[in-house]
């Protein structure tokens, strides 16, 4: 199993690229960043994990501009999204930055998706939040065209363009898609469209029904003729990696603190013994 980090990349944190680097040389796989474009201040949806809103939701930097500065320090360690909000997001926009990140990183570069919790802040962006599974279908099914096609076009219910050129297009064929969330409707999304499952919100205490949930989903990808489903558990808990591996995750990322520079070195330090 491979270890690796999340994180929300804050202006008064330690810079994404000074992150990544530190990452890469104590042999971390991976690194992925938090996406938030903003948050309402009317605080109508609740904060899903109780109580006030974590001021880090409401400082982060723009999360392709994180990963091009991770990109950019390191040769290894791979960058991404853990998750980005793609239905806050213009799909022919969203492929050529996504596109462009994984030409600049030679590669590295992984997709977690998903569709937020926020309710504002995604009609903000004029998105109903009744239909936004179906839009972040949509958007990624188009987005793959995109991708994969040197004349694509798209005709949806949401999505809807003619054929049309955009380079430069992903080193990885394909581009790895990591679908997030723990909903009862994630493994359709993931068999719709993703590569992975980026699960979290998983310990010891529920460890067991998400081992069944994940072989559950397994077989059903193999009678699709699927022969890889990848897992990376996002916010993982450093007690549950026993609990992790016995399931069959592949790789998981535990999320560094909010704070200044020497709370994050500190914790990188000690997740760092799990790597070795």
């Amino acid at each position: 199993m491979r270890f690796g980090l999340g994180y929300f990349p804050v202006h008064y944190g330690v810079p994404p690229g000074e992150l990544a680097a530190a990452a890469e040389e104590r042999g971390f796989s991976s690194l992925l960043f938090c996406d938030h474009t903003h948050i309402p201040t009317s605080r109508q949806t609740p904060y899903p994990g109780g109580g006030e809103l974590p001021r880090n939701y409401i400082h982060t930097h723009e999360v392709f501009v994180a990963c091009t500065a991770a990109a950019a320090t390191t040769t290894r360690l791979r960058i991404g999204t853990g998750v980005c909000l793609v239905v806050e997001r213009d799909p022919i926009v969203t492929a050529k930055t996504v596109a462009s990140v994984d030409q600049l990183s030679e590669g590295r570069f992984v997709f977690g998706v998903g569709a937020g919790w926020n309710r504002e802040e995604m009609t903000h962006h004029g998105t109903d939040p009744r239909t936004r599974m179906r839009l972040l279908g949509e958007r990624m099914r188009a987005m793959r065209e995109i991708w994969t096609r040197d004349e694509a076009e798209f005709h949806g219910e949401f999505v809807d363009f003619d054929p049309i050129w955009s380079w430069p297009k992903p080193v990885q064929r394909p581009l790895p898609v990591l679908a997030g969330g723990m909903g009862p409707t994630v493994e359709d999304r993931i068999l719709d469209f993703a590569d992975g499952w980026l699960a979290q919100a998983v310990d010891n205490s529920n460890s067991g029904q998400f081992a069944q949930r994940l072989a559950r989903l397994r077989e059903r990808a193999a009678a699709a003729g699927r022969t890889e489903l990848p897992v990376q558990m996002f916010d993982a808990v450093p007690d549950a990696v026993d609990a992790y591996s016995d399931a069959g995750v592949d790789e998981v990322n535990f999320v560094l603190p909010d704070g200044g520079p020497d709370k994050v070195w500190a914790e990188l330090d000690r997740l760092a013994t799990f790597v070795g």
